[in-house]
């Protein structure tokens, strides 16, 4: 059994476009792990993917990314993606 690298990306954005970033994300592929941190470095929303999570199971998560982002002014997107 090989086991899966992973690369993580950090990418620093502003509340307003938290929810599009993890869209083209998501759609870019190959991700393991999404997490959202304030500018205090606290985690305030993490999703687990894997291959089979797509379309209409990501709503609710979309839904509570809008409501994090109406809070918070700057985040961190935290990516965890597998390096093929």
């Amino acid at each position: 059994m090989s086991e899966e690298k992973t690369r993580v990306e950090e990418v620093s954005i502003s509340g307003e476009k938290l929810v599009s970033t993890v869209k083209e994300i998501i759609r870019q592929g190959n991700v393991r792990r999404i997490g959202v941190r304030n500018r205090d470095g606290e985690t305030l929303f993490e999703i687990p993917l894997t291959l089979g999570v797509v379309g209409v199971l990501l709503l609710p998560t979309v839904a509570a990314l809008g409501a994090i982002a109406a809070l918070v002014t700057e985040c961190t997107i935290v990516v965890e993606r597998i390096v093929e």
